[in-house]
């Protein structure tokens, strides 16, 4: 980020940046979790002889849950490197 803060960014574009990741890095977990979540439970339920049922609202929920975690976590190091100096930061690098 320090590169970009010297070549001119401002602080808002940094941390939309940083909390673009930080989502995009949640939705791609949750997404993964709810996959490996559903086929987990089609192996056992087909193992058992139990009919498959995965609900939709957890379909919808993961994702959505692992968004909103992703973004607040993702609150403080957006501003902190907004914040953030351009000759510290490169210095940093």
């Amino acid at each position: 980020m320090g590169l970009r803060r010297a070549l001119g960014a401002r602080g808002g574009q940094i941390a939309a940046q940083f909390l673009l990741e930080a989502v995009l890095m949640g939705f791609i977990g949750g997404v993964g979790g709810l996959v490996v979540g559903a086929l987990a439970v089609y192996g056992y339920a087909v193992a058992q002889g139990w009919p498959v049922s995965v609900p939709l609202y957890t379909v919808v929920a993961g994702p959505s849950v692992s968004v909103l975690v992703a973004a607040v976590a993702g609150i403080y190091p957006a501003l902190r490197a907004a914040g953030a100096s351009p000759t510290d930061a490169l210095r940093s690098a």
